[in-house]
């Protein structure tokens, strides 16, 4: 059993449209490509704080 909680996300459309666009070309959900994004900006963000 995982500890994952729904989230309800508002997006504007153009963003919205851009993660189905992702999603599609990935061959992936739009969630995972959600999840992505955030991972790889906290990734970025943490790789910055430690320089």
């Amino acid at each position: 059993m995982t500890n994952r909680k729904p989230l309800q996300l508002r997006l504007p459309p153009e963003l919205k449209a851009w993660i189905e666009e992702q999603a599609e070309k990935n061959g992936s959900s739009q969630n995972s490509e959600i999840i992505r994004a955030v991972r790889d900006r906290m990734d970025r963000t943490q790789e910055a704080h430690s320089a």
